[in-house]
């Protein structure tokens, strides 16, 4: 078995979409980003490739690389359980963290876990997704961006 962990953070921007968990989500500001700016995929995607130690979502999609420009992150997922994959290991589970203050987003919760059991190709069951405030602490608390983290447990698939 393999752990991994992963953590992201954007800036608010106003008039940019929200997306979080590949879901959109009514909002006048969003994550600002390179990509779609989705701050729970980056944080799996982290997780997934620290797990192996195969470096970060950086290395694998520079943002000085135009061609991820406004990407849809979860090719970086897909991306990153296909290296997953071809080393022989499967997701066992992933607990993941949003961090914001506003919007609330636990009516988008289940189908943000939805497109994370679809895109890592496990069971709902095994995808937790969770979100917090910080109190009006820091950046997260003061609407200036948001955060997220994920842990995520790997199992090798041939059983060893």
């Amino acid at each position: 078995m393999r752990i991994g962990a992963g953590f992201d953070a954007h800036q608010f921007e106003t008039g940019t979409p929200l997306i979080i968990g590949g879901v959109s989500i009514p909002f006048p500001k969003g994550s600002k980003g390179h990509s779609d700016g989705d701050v729970l995929y980056h944080a799996i995607v982290d997780a997934l490739l620290g797990a192996l130690a195969l470096g970060d979502i950086g290395s694998h999609f520079p943002s000085e690389d135009d061609k991820w420009k406004d990407a849809d992150s979860s090719q970086f997922v897909s991306h990153a359980l296909s290296l997953i994959k071809a080393k022989g290991y499967i997701v066992g589970n992933v607990d993941a963290t949003i961090i914001l203050q506003q919007p609330k987003i636990s009516p988008y919760i289940k189908e943000m876990r939805n497109n994370i059991s679809s895109l890592l190709e496990i069971d709902i069951d095994s995808i937790s997704v969770k979100a917090t405030t910080t109190d009006t602490l820091g950046f997260t608390g003061k609407g200036e961006g948001l955060a997220a983290s994920a842990n995520l447990l790997l199992h090798k698939t041939d059983g060893n």
